[in-house]
């Protein structure tokens, strides 16, 4: 793997300090206190930073992305999350659920609340540390590129239409 300067990383949880780019030094500014994100990464290789402040989430789970993916395969899920979302998307294994990092949004103008909710102000979100990259726990399935890098509100719905289109031509 790599970072998105192309330095090598190691994907392995280890004690020397992890890379930080400016786009995780955005993403840890969600935080009043931006060094307690990057302590929490360093120490724990997760923070749990407030939703709301510089981006929502969308939470789809497996089954809604394995729909639109066709498959669940984890590589090809990986690809075609990457190409339809563009920006960053969070895996929790464990939960089964992928988390879109989208702009903030008003949550109560999201027309899909029962197959993907949406989290903004009130909630939190557990953020991997920027080496994280799986495939085991929480990691980031696509990491972000560059400083503000969210998901297009657009992209997300799109692949939202794209499960419920393919769960519809399934019933036929």
């Amino acid at each position: 793997m790599t970072d998105i300067t192309g330095r090598a990383l190691d994907t392995e949880r280890t004690a020397s300090p992890r890379p930080v780019s400016a786009a995780f030094d955005w993403i840890a500014r969600a935080q009043q206190e931006p060094h307690h994100a990057h302590r929490e990464w360093q120490e724990r290789g997760t923070a749990l930073l407030p939703l709301g402040t510089r981006f929502n989430t969308v939470r789809l789970g497996a089954r809604l992305v394995y729909t639109a993916a066709g498959t669940e395969d984890l590589d090809i899920v990986t690809a075609t999350l990457a190409e339809l979302l563009n920006g960053p998307v969070i895996h929790n294994c464990v939960q089964h659920t992928y988390d879109a990092l989208i702009p903030r949004y008003p949550v109560a103008r999201w027309p899909y609340p029962d197959d993907a909710p949406m989290l903004g102000s009130g909630h939190f979100l557990s953020i991997p540390a920027s080496d994280l990259t799986g495939p085991t726990g929480l990691y980031w399935a696509v990491r972000p590129r560059i400083v503000g890098d969210l998901c297009p509100i657009q992209s997300v719905s799109a692949l939202i239409h794209i499960a419920r289109d393919a769960r519809w031509m399934r019933t036929r």
